[in-house]
């Protein structure tokens, strides 16, 4: 059975950038595991860092069970995510642990600093994962993954990089289909909607995400899309497997 891992920030970013496509590959019978750097600790204008990492991880524990997949929080914190050499171990162990096939993570260029390094962590964790000799220090560590598993990344906040230039996408993937369910995992994260309206003045949590899914949707044609990169740099695997696995769902840009 093919594993996937998704790996992104906060509780929520996975839900708003991928879900539809892991919603279709759980309805083809893949493994899923979902997971965050953080629990969202500085994610709320009324409640203590505590407080607010215990709702919002059962929030990303809940929107993870729609599709019935597992979900890790690595306990980093919010604000804190550098690329540090325990942190680093911290997520190669997690892919060793988890094993997949494909990972998807966030853009390497987005809005803020935890949403890149984040990224920037989980490239190096698919080359480091085969490793032998790199080890993690975990209690009982995982061994080594036998090869480095196929990467992709999601779009960034409004598909933009740093300098509010686009970032292309490589392909799309249709999620009509499972539009439904990528907004019921995005409402399991209530007390982020709550967060937005207090710190942004932002009451359109599930409509900000239609609209961008909508105008990915509109670019190759269809209702619904999400957007991705592949990561095919040296050493990393350059066939599509989404794609592959997805068929017809899978677009080049028109």
């Amino acid at each position: 059975m093919p594993r996937l891992l998704a790996i992104h920030c906060h509780p929520d970013d996975l839900e708003f950038l991928c879900a539809g496509t892991l919603a279709l590959l759980a309805d083809r019978g893949w493994s899923l595991h979902m997971a965050t750097m953080t629990p969202g600790d500085c994610g709320s204008a009324d409640r203590s860092a505590e407080e607010i990492s215990t709702i919002r991880r059962r929030e990303a524990a809940a929107a993870a069970d729609v599709i019935k997949a597992e979900y890790t929080c690595l306990e980093e914190r919010d604000l804190c995510i550098f690329h540090e050499p325990q942190t680093q171990r911290k997520v190669t162990e997690l892919l060793r642990r988890v094993r997949p096939n494909v990972v998807i993570t966030g853009s390497l260029q987005d809005y803020m600093a935890d949403h890149e390094v984040t990224s920037y962590l989980v490239r190096n964790a698919c080359f480091n994962a085969p490793i032998k000799n790199y080890e993690t220090m975990a209690e009982h560590p995982a061994p080594p993954l036998d090869e480095i598993p196929t990467l992709y990344y999601t779009d960034a906040l409004e598909g933009m990089d740093v300098y509010g230039d686009p970032i292309p996408p490589h392909f799309y993937v249709d999620i009509t289909e499972t539009f439904e369910t990528k907004r019921n995992m995005l409402a399991c994260h209530e007390s982020q909607r709550s967060w937005l309206l207090a710190h942004h003045g932002v009451d359109e949590y599930l409509l900000a995400m239609e609209r961008w899914a909508a105008k990915r949707g509109s670019e190759i044609g269809v209702q619904y899309a999400e957007a991705y990169r592949q990561h095919r740099g040296h050493a990393y695997p350059h066939e599509n497997i989404l794609a592959k696995e997805l068929n017809g769902l899978v677009h080049d840009k028109k």
